[in-house]
Order: C-alpha cells, then sequence, then structure tokens
C-alpha cells in the first residue's frame, strides 16, 4: 500500500492511495495563494495601479518593466493571476481508478485532473459538495474571464531569472508549472464525471474494495471516507468539526478499528477561539457602521457566510442597527444563498426541525424578505442605483486579487472610516493588503476556522485509535512563528508518519488474508476428521476462479466422455487423468515410542543424534538414517527397498491420515 502526496498545503490535500489493485485521489484541492504574487484585477480602470512603476534590477542587468510592478516595496507580476496545481508528474494520472472529495474548497482544481492528464474514472462527492464546488468553480472563472488581460508574463518563471528577483517572488515554488484559471467549458466537462453519494452509502470499486463517506461537520456536505477491503481498513479524515455549526455533526463512530488513518486539514489557525473571533467581528462592525463608516467582509460565496449572516442577523437588532444594509455580491449569490435553504438533510438537527414547521432553516432568507441582505451579481447594475452607506458588503474573492472586492478596495480604501475585517483563514491578510499600500482604511484579521484543532484531534484519535496515523508534515512540529508551542503539532504513540509535497510512503501494514467463496455443492463435498479435540480439518480439491477481484472455489471438472474412434488420436490429445489426491498427514513421530516400535521389529542397534531441528537415527547394521523433524521425516536408505517401506509404514502408523 502506498500514498503519493501530490500537494504541500494541508488544508488544500490532494493525495493518491494505491490500495488492493485500485488508485485513488483522495481530493484535489488547488493552492490559490499564489495569486497572492500578482496585481489584482480591477473590474473598472485604476489610475493608480496602470501608473505602478516597472521593476529594474538594482544594477540594471535585468529589465522586467512589462511583467513586474512595484508597490510600497513589494514586486509584483502584472498578469492574469496563476495557481499552483497538485504535482503532475510523480505518478501516471491517467490511472487513477475513482476520486473521492471531502469538501467544495477541495475539488478546486479537479478540471486540470480530469481534462488534462488521461483521466477516464469516476468522481464520487455528495450533492452539496458537487452543488456548491460547481458554484465556486463558476465564480472563479467569472472573475477571470470578465477582466482579461491582454498580456501573459512568462519571463519572470525563468529559474535563473526568478533567483535573482526579490523576496516573496524569489522563494515561490515551482513556478513554472503555475497554470491560467480554466474555462467553464472545462469545468463542465469534469464536473460530468461525478457521481452524487449519500451518507453512509457504500460504493463498490471493482469488488477489490469498497469507499463510504462520513459527515465531518465541517460545511455542507462534507466528508471523511472509509476505503477497505475485507480485511482492511483505511480511514481518510480531512477538514472536520466538532463544534456546532450549520452542517451535521461529524460521524466519528465508524472511524474505530483503522489500520492507517490519513489525517489533513486541521485548523490553520489554532490559537484562534471561532466564537472569540464572531464576537470581535461583529464589535468591529458595529464600532466602523456607528461612526459611518463602510465594511467589507472579503469572503467565499459559501460556509462561514451562512453563519456570519446568522450572527449578524441576531447582533444588529440588539446593538440598534438594524437598518444597516448588507449587500452580498457575487455572480453566484442568489444560487448560493437558494441551496443553504433546500438540502435541508444535509444540515444539523435544529436546523432540519425548522424546514418541517415550515420555515426557512437560516434567518438570511428573512433578512431578504425584509431587504435587510441584498444579493448581486456585480457592482454594475442595479447594485450601482440601490446602493447606500453605511453598508456592510460580503463579496469576493479573499486574496483581493480579483473579484468585485477589488472594487471596493479602490473606492473605500483611502478613508480611514471605513475597516475591512477578514475572515477567511486561508491568505495572509498582511500579503492580500500588499498591492493596495499605501492604505488609510483600518483592517481588523478575525479568522474563523472551525476545523478540527490540536487538541480536538489528540482527543478524536485517542477515541478511534487507529494503529498508524499518517499527516503532513507541518503537523508533526510547532508552527515556525510559535517554535515553544508543542501543544500545536501531533504528539502520537507511536510518531504519525509525516509527508510533504512530491513524497512517496509505503503504508505499514501487510495485507495477509483475502476472502474465498466456496460453491455449495463443493462444500457439500467435505469430509471433516477431528484431529484434536473440537477441532476438524477437510481437505479441498478445487478450482481458483478469481473474477473482477472475487475469488470462487470450484468443484474440479469431471473429464468429457471420450467417444469410441476407429483411429486411435495422438496421446497428446487425450485428457489428461484426474488422480485422487494423496492423503495428508499431520501429527508428528514421538521418538520413545517410535525407538520401541523399531526394537518390535528387530532393529536395536540405534543410535540417535540431538539437532536443532529434532532427531536423526543411524541404524547402523542397515547403513539407514531417519531423520525426525517437526515438518517433514526423511528416511536415506541404500538400495534395501523392502526395508524403506518397513520404515516407512512404522512411520505412518504414528500419523494421522486426512
Amino acid at each position: 500500500m502506498k500514498l503519493y502526496c501530490l500537494s504541500g498545503h494541508p488544508t488544500l490535500p490532494c493525495n493518491v492511495l494505491k490500495f488492493k489493485s485500485t488508485t485513488i485521489m483522495l481530493d484535489c484541492g488547488l493552492d490559490t495563494t499564489s495569486a497572492l504574487h500578482f496585481l489584482p484585477l480591477p473590474l473598472v480602470h485604476s489610475p493608480r495601479l496602470s501608473k505602478l512603476p516597472g521593476w529594474v534590477s538594482k544594477d540594471g542587468t535585468l529589465n522586467l518593466e512589462k511583467e513586474l510592478k512595484e508597490c510600497a516595496g513589494r514586486v509584483f507580476v502584472d498578469s492574469q493571476p496563476e495557481f499552483c496545481l497538485p504535482e503532475r508528474e510523480l505518478l501516471d494520472l491517467s490511472t487513477i481508478d475513482v476520486i473521492l472529495i471531502s469538501n467544495y474548497h477541495c475539488m478546486m482544481a479537479l478540471p486540470y485532473i480530469t481534462e488534462h492528464t488521461g483521466f477516464t474514472g469516476t468522481v464520487y462527492a455528495t450533492e452539496p459538495t458537487f452543488q456548491i464546488g460547481r458554484l465556486l468553480m463558476e465564480e472563479l472563472v467569472t472573475f477571470m474571464e470578465r477582466v482579461p488581460k491582454a498580456q501573459s508574463a512568462t519571463c519572470w518563471k525563468n529559474k535563473e531569472i526568478q533567483r535573482m528577483l526579490p523576496g516573496p517572488l524569489k522563494d515561490a515554488l515551482d513556478v513554472w508549472t503555475w497554470k491560467r484559471c480554466y474555462s467553464t467549458q472545462e469545468v463542465n466537462s469534469a464536473l460530468s464525471k461525478v457521481q452524487l453519494v449519500g451518507y453512509s452509502q457504500k460504493v463498490e470499486l471493482f469488488g477489490a474494495v469498497q469507499v463510504t463517506p462520513l459527515s465531518s461537520g465541517y460545511s455542507l456536505g462534507s466528508s471523511n471516507w472509509i476505503i477497505q477491503s475485507h480485511y482492511e481498513k483505511v480511514s481518510y479524515v480531512s477538514g472536520s468539526s466538532l463544534l456546532t455549526t450549520h452542517p451535521q455533526p461529524m460521524d466519528q463512530s465508524s472511524l474505530k478499528n483503522s489500520d492507517v488513518l490519513i489525517l489533513t486539514g486541521l485548523t490553520q489557525i489554532p490559537t484562534a477561539n471561532p466564537d472569540g473571533m464572531l464576537g470581535e467581528f461583529c464589535s468591529n462592525l458595529a464600532m466602523t457602521i456607528r461612526a459611518g463608516g463602510n465594511v467589507l467582509v472579503p469572503c467565499y460565496s459559501s460556509g462561514v457566510i451562512y453563519d456570519l449572516l446568522e450572527c449578524l442577523y441576531q447582533f444588529m437588532d440588539s446593538a440598534n442597527l438594524g437598518t444597516t444594509p448588507f449587500y452580498f455580491i457575487s455572480p453566484v449569490a442568489n444560487s448560493s444563498l437558494e441551496f443553504s435553504q433546500i438540502f435541508a438533510e444535509w444540515l444539523c438537527q435544529n436546523k432540519q426541525s425548522k424546514v418541517y414547521l415550515p420555515e426557512p432553516p437560516f434567518p438570511h432568507a428573512e433578512l431578504i424578505q425584509t431587504n435587510k441582505l441584498k444579493h448581486y451579481p456585480s457592482i454594475h447594475g442595479d447594485f450601482s442605483s440601490e446602493f447606500r452607506q453605511p453598508c456592510v458588503v460580503f463579496t469576493g474573492h479573499p486574496s483581493l486579487r480579483f473579484g468585485d472586492v477589488v472594487h471596493f478596495m479602490e473606492l473605500w480604501g483611502k478613508s480611514s472610516l471605513n475597516t475591512i475585517i477578514f475572515t477567511e483563514p486561508d491568505f495572509s491578510y498582511l500579503d492580500a493588503l500588499a498591492p493596495y499600500q499605501p492604505l488609510a482604511m483600518k483592517s481588523v484579521y478575525c479568522p474563523i476556522d472551525t476545523r478540527l484543532n490540536f487538541h480536538q484531534v489528540a482527543k478524536l484519535l485517542k477515541e478511534v485509535q487507529p494503529l498508524h496515523v499518517v499527516c503532513p508534515e507541518q503537523y508533526t512540529q510547532p508552527p515556525p512563528a510559535q517554535s515553544h508551542r508543542s501543544d500545536l503539532m501531533l504528539e502520537l504513540q507511536p510518531p504519525p508518519m509525516p509527508y510533504r509535497r512530491c513524497s512517496v510512503l509505503g503504508l505499514p501494514f501487510r495485507r495477509r488474508y483475502e476472502r474465498i467463496q466456496l460453491l455449495p455443492e463443493l462444500a457439500k463435498s467435505l469430509v471433516p476428521a477431528e484431529i484434536k479435540p473440537g477441532i476438524s480439518v477437510a481437505t479441498v480439491s478445487a478450482v481458483l476462479q478469481s473474477k473482477d477481484n472475487k475469488h470462487i472455489l470450484q468443484p474440479v471438472p469431471k473429464p468429457a466422455p471420450v467417444p469410441p474412434s476407429k483411429k486411435r488420436k495422438r496421446v497428446m490429445e487425450e485428457p489428461p487423468e484426474l488422480l485422487s489426491p494423496k492423503p495428508l498427514l499431520s501429527g508428528a513421530v514421538p521418538l520413545e515410542p517410535f525407538l520401541a516400535t523399531l526394537h518390535k521389529h528387530g532393529i536395536t542397534e540405534v543410535k540417535v543424534e540431538e539437532t536443532p531441528e529434532g532427531h536423526i537415527l543411524h541404524l547402523q547394521t542397515e547403513d539407514t538414517l531417519i531423520q525426525l523433524e517437526e515438518d517433514g521425516t526423511h528416511i536415506v536408505c541404500g538400495n534395501n527397498e523392502p526395508l524403506r517401506t518397513t520404515l516407512r509404514d512404522l512411520v505412518l502408523r504414528f500419523l494421522q491420515k486426512l
């Protein structure tokens, strides 16, 4: 069993498991943090961005003015943002049989894998993961396609040139493999390969293994996966939460008795408590609105935003700010809000029960009816005429490199009354703000990440007790910025097996057993013989048929009767005779009784020699050796055939025939 790690980002995993002749990809996350090295894509012409000076090296030897621009001491690529894909050279991706998706954030690289590698397999995901994943992909494509860039920067990617660039561009990894965003056509083609599954639904893969999704408690439809054969069990735990938010709670009990547990997607900010961050988010928002400023929340169009809207709904009334308008701007805003209301069976119990009242499970339905929350596909059109300040705007993308958020950064960045509140933990907020410096607007970092922290994981692993744990290297050491915090790492016995991008791990368990079926007619013909009290054994002569990883023992076919023919055929064509198998022997030959038996038969001069395996008996008069060993008896005799058969029969007296 082998595990190939194709992504170095622990919360955007992509691993391949080879298990029992099947090749299974676990998630295909897209590392969008590479977009932070690029200039933002403004929706309307930005004089500030267009006037940024080009970058020339201090000694003047490197002139990349057309490709690189300088802003507040940092250098950015002036081109369409590109993404760091999962590693595609480590193994032949066309050999992948299935892809298992654990949540909609972990499927964003799907079109790169399914459309450009010769992949012909099936992708398995739950319905909310599939539908919201589709929305997020479509949103990404829209963000890129509506602001096309004329030129594409490629020179800076040359290894020799990149080495001479200032950081952090100099240290960016695998830049020559970065790719532009996929197209709508590629998204549709990739999603046509998805097969929908429900929690606890068992899916057979070629009769070899069975895969089952379990609720992971992190987002709508998010799953952990169990991959098992008859005798082995692998659990894949990615992006899970034990907190009470809107999705169904995590199924922990099904993870028990795992031989290997692959653990990834833990919280990115282990020191921040989500409830505390929500409180800070609300108080900063209220402070800004009271002072007459606007609040900008760069976010994804699904996920934490549902909880933020619910929290704000209760908070704004109690803070006497009930008249403040909320705007949610995204090409998929309408679909996202509607999906969250219709996937009732994927919600927690308390939200499910509302559906039967009938009431909408989320309060944002009421916010929309009372006009407190308005959603728009973009800043153009209705939004520009209905927009009033002060207000709260939720929009994408959290990287601040593309999407409508770029427009609000240019619009509101010059006033210190306004505040930007970061809630998504995927991007460093300082790096996200870098191309907008100098910035007068206040920035607040309230990252809300409900995924498991190290304390919760240690408790979970103690309960489910896997034999081996495999995890990203980052989890086996404290964070670089807090090297003294040994509580921010996994400490287990035996220690977890770490992996990093491009590593291949041999997983530490051997397959020992295979299940084989006996056909009823063969079972009927067996005659068990008791060898010890309570233990019976029967010998089987059968033909083994293996098909689709299922093994069946069938009775040996009887030879067809040969029709009498006048001409004698060649001997070769006659069917071989099926000889009845010789009986199997069991038991041991005890030394003293055997010597007594030899004595009775007139063999008296016997010299006994002890060996590590047993005994050697030297019959001196007859010049014969008998080796008595644990798993066999050898009679070494000259040309005296009568003596050999006598000795053989004496040995057989002590053994049992099956």
